[in-house]
C-alpha cells in the first residue's frame, strides 16, 4: 500500500508540495500518494483527523492552517514550539498527533548552505511580525548575528514578538513608517510579509539597504517580486527569492516522515520544471 501524504491549505492549487515529494521519493526508489487538500476554518480539524483515520502517514500545512494545526497537537518539537506553528503532521507510536515546523530550519540551509551565507554577528532585519517571522527568528538567533531588527507596519505586533523571543535574544523592534535614521543597514533584509503575493512593497526606505546587503523574499514566483524589483533597483546586488526554502523545508519534512536525507540542488535548479509537471 502506498504510503499516504497530503498538503492542506486554502488556495492550495498553486502548491509544489506533491510534485517536490514525489521527486524526494524518486530518489529512494518510494511509492507514495500525495494530494492538495482545499480545507476552510470550520472544516480543518475534522479534515485532518479524516485524513489520519483512513490511512495517512502525514501531512504538510499551509497558510493560514500552521496555527490551528499547532493547537492540534498532542506532541511538538522545539522548532515547533517556538514557532507556536506547524507545518507538518505525524503520528507517534502511541497514536498521537505530532507538530513539527520546518521553515526556519530551511530557510537556514538555503541561506547558508545553498547560497553561502554567514550569519555570524551580521545584522539581521526582518519585514513583517506575523506567524512567518516567529517561525523563522529562533534559527536565525542560533546562527549568532550580532543584531535583529523587526520593521512591521504596527510597533505593538513587532514589539510583542520582539518580547516573545526575549529571553534568547534583545531584538528591535521598528514601526515601518518611523525608522530610525541611524538603523544600520542589513546585511541580511528578509521580506517575511504576504506583500508580494498582492504585489505590495512592506516598506519603501531604500536607507536599510546597501550595495553589499543580501535581500531575501520568503515568497516565490515565476517573476520577480515586487519586493525584489525594489531591492535591486536601490543597488542590491544580491536577491533571492523562497524557492530555495521552499525546496529545502519540504525536504526536512520528507526526512521526519521517512528517516532518509534527500538531494536538493536539482529540483532548485530546475524549480521551474516543477510548475510544468
Amino acid at each position: 500500500m502506498k504510503n499516504k501524504f497530503a498538503v492542506f491549505g486554502n488556495p492550495i492549487r498553486q502548491s509544489l508540495s506533491p510534485q517536490i515529494h514525489q521527486q524526494f521519493a524518486s530518489q529512494h526508489a518510494l511509492t507514495i500518494s500525495y494530494e492538495r487538500v482545499l480545507s476552510d476554518n470550520t472544516g480543518f480539524t475534522s479534515d485532518i483527523n479524516e485524513f489520519f483515520k483512513n490511512g495517512g502517514t502525514g501531512c504538510n500545512i499551509t497558510a493560514p492552517f500552521k496555527e490551528p494545526a499547532y493547537e492540534m497537537c498532542a506532541e511538538l518539537t522545539e522548532h515547533a514550539k517556538r514557532a507556536q506553528a506547524v507545518n507538518t503532521l505525524y503520528k507517534n507510536d502511541s497514536d498521537q498527533l505530532c507538530g513539527h515546523n520546518t521553515d526556519g530550519g530551511g530557510l537556514l540551509r538555503d541561506l547558508t548552505t545553498n547560497l553561502g551565507l554567514s550569519l555570524k554577528d551580521s545584522h539581521i532585519i526582518v519585514l513583517g511580525a506575523g506567524g512567518a517571522t516567529r517561525g523563522i527568528l529562533q534559527p536565525l538567533i542560533d546562527q549568532g548575528p550580532a543584531r535583529i531588527t523587526i520593521i512591521n507596519r504596527t510597533l505593538a505586533k513587532a514589539q510583542t514578538l520582539a518580547n516573545e523571543f526575549g529571553d534568547v535574544f534583545s531584538i528591535e523592534a521598528v514601526a515601518a513608517d518611523s525608522i530610525p535614521t541611524d538603523l544600520p543597514a542589513a546585511d541580511l533584509l528578509l521580506n517575511a510579509t504576504s506583500a508580494s503575493l498582492e504585489a505590495k512593497l512592506p516598506v519603501t526606505n531604500s536607507a536599510i539597504i546597501s550595495d553589499n546587503t543580501f535581500c531575501y523574499d520568503l515568497s516565490y514566483a515565476s517573476e520577480p517580486t515586487r519586493f525584489l524589483q525594489w531591492t535591486k533597483e536601490c543597488g542590491c546586488r544580491h536577491n533571492h527569492d523562497g524557492r530555495g526554502m521552499l525546496v529545502e523545508q519540504a525536504a526536512l519534512a520528507f526526512t521526519s516522515w521517512h528517516k532518509l536525507e534527500v538531494s536538493t540542488k536539482t529540483l532548485i535548479n530546475n524549480f521551474e520544471d516543477l510548475k510544468a509537471q
